[in-house]
């Protein structure tokens, strides 16, 4: 494991590459997000405490479509695929520390589909701050639009009926 600093605006990791490297942010703030029709969608804003890596390219070591980059200056240990691997086999509870932290995120991606395909905008974005109680005032209103699937017009209309 090692000690990697990103600078706000850094690239963390393109779609272009195939993720071999996952970061557990110390402090800071990333951002997981894939570009569709020249637009960057926001699909995840990982923070203290958690690990970042696009799982898909990481777990399969092919090219997947997220890219990774950094909101903040960013603290992070990084640990490559093959370190993770050792850890795996030669610690029992590495795997099982694994297992619940994917649960997690499953859980958190289970979420937001429901959220994206059944609710209204002012509920998507509730769910949101809901989601990201501690840290969403951290994150750029254009990222959360995407992140809702909203325009910033109506991000603006709803946060100004609060």
């Amino acid at each position: 494991m090692s000690f990697v600093s990103f600078k706000k605006g850094d690239i963390v990791h393109s779609a272009e590459k195939i993720c071999t490297k996952s970061y557990f942010i110390q402090k800071g703030l990333f951002r997981t997000y894939f570009i569709k029709d020249g637009k960057e969608i926001s699909e995840y804003f990982p923070a203290e405490g958690e690990w970042s890596n696009s799982p898909r390219s990481f777990r399969t070591r092919t090219l997947d479509l997220y890219c990774i980059d950094a909101i903040e200056d960013t603290e992070t240990l990084c640990l490559d695929v093959n370190g993770l691997m050792y850890l795996f086999e030669n610690f029992p509870e590495m795997e099982r520390y694994a297992r619940l932290s994917m649960g997690t995120v499953f859980g958190h991606f289970m979420e937001r589909i429901t959220s994206m395909r059944f609710t209204t905008a002012k509920e998507k974005y509730n769910h949101f701050i809901e989601t990201y109680h501690d840290i969403h005032h951290r994150i750029p209103l254009g990222m959360v639009a995407s992140y809702l699937g909203i325009t910033q017009e109506t991000l603006s209309r709803i946060r100004n009926e609060k």
